[in-house]
């Protein structure tokens, strides 16, 4: 409680960087994404997110160590990083459970209703202000996702549900990073994130054995521990890297920027993912997926769009932030004081 109590104050946004966190986050999911299809089958689900964790923590733990200052192992905020790391293994673990059902395109679409979640949750825990024109965009954006769901219908599958519950449970961890501003380096929040997903998904795996009758369509959900070939573990080990360099991103991204402003921007995955899954495997969405992406793209560009035109936005000064390893992104320590050019 203590650790709840005295969270970071909210800071102020910087656009920018957060943009270009979520950018290369989207780009390391969607190669994470293709991993985890191809792997599928071969190894148990259970088994690809555990071992995505533990190489995160054998590359993280090190890291920390030897950076020091604001990247600790031990931390204040460890109820919130657990929170999250309960709500994302959760949430992914529905996810990837729908891939040998639906075509990538189709999950991914469903998935890409957490943004338009994430404006709700801003507004309702940020105290970001929701007009009338960010609530019609979100009554488009989520009949975007009926559509390409498609209810009612033969297409219909049970499963379509389960990308769907992983978006709000995604959109409620990255709140809950958001709330804890830039008191936490984001290493530290990787490393309590996918970490504890590590230790969280096999008690998950075994329960859902156990409830779940496991008849050969859920192949890969049966709990059972396959030790990998050569190939296999090349493919586990870029699994966890990639993974792991996501995480770090777009927590990164909504540390620094306002949620409602950066969230539109994790629509990049979205063609990326369809032409990959086009490429690698012939998936060709239908025409309810093609309709509900479009729509739930546009409603959150033009949330993101009126953010932006906000007057205040651009009187709003820039935060401090740690210092942040990753590829691309620029490093602001968090001693340093940024000068009026280097603000965004």
């Amino acid at each position: 409680m203590t650790a709840v109590a005295s969270l970071a104050p909210l800071q102020s946004s910087r656009p920018l960087e957060g943009i270009a966190c979520v950018l290369g986050g989207a780009c390391c999911f969607v190669g994470q994404d293709l991993i985890v299809k191809d792997l599928l089958g071969a190894q148990p689900l259970w088994m690809l997110i555990f071992v995505r964790a533990g190489i995160s923590i054998l590359v993280l733990v090190p890291l920390i160590v030897w950076l020091g200052g604001k990247h600790r192992l031990l931390t204040p905020f460890w109820p919130i990083h657990l929170l999250r790391a309960f709500l994302l293994t959760g949430g992914f673990a529905m996810f990837y459970a729908a891939f040998p059902f639906m075509p990538l395109a189709e999950v991914s679409t469903i998935f890409f209703s957490a943004p338009l979640f994430i404006g709700i949750l801003a507004a309702l825990f940020l105290g970001e202000r929701m007009g009338a024109h960010r609530i019609a965009a979100l009554v488009v954006g989520f009949s975007g996702v009926l559509i390409a769901m498609a209810p009612g219908q033969d297409s219909f599958q049970w499963v379509a549900l389960l990308p769907l519950i992983c978006a709000m449970s995604y959109a409620a961890s990255m709140i809950l990073t958001r709330r804890v501003g830039d008191g936490e380096s984001s290493l530290t929040m990787g490393l309590w994130t996918i970490g504890g997903s590590g230790f969280m998904i096999w008690p998950l795996g075994w329960l859902v054995n156990a409830v779940v009758p496991m008849g050969p369509e859920f192949h890969h959900l049966r709990f059972e521990f396959i030790v990998p070939d050569a190939v296999q573990m090349a493919n586990l080990a870029l699994l966890g890297v990639v993974g792991m360099t996501g995480y770090i991103l777009l927590s990164r991204a909504y540390q620094v920027a306002n949620a409602s402003l950066i969230a539109p921007f994790d629509y990049a995955y979205l063609p990326f993912a369809a032409a990959a899954a086009w490429f690698f495997w012939g998936e060709v969405p239908g025409l309810n997926t093609f309709a509900g992406m479009a729509m739930i793209i546009g409603a959150g560009l033009y949330i993101g769009y009126r953010e932006l035109r906000a007057p205040e936005r651009a009187e709003t000064p820039a935060p401090v932030g740690e210092t942040l390893i990753a590829t691309g992104v620029p490093a602001v320590t968090e001693d340093s004081e940024l000068s009026p050019s280097n603000t965004a």
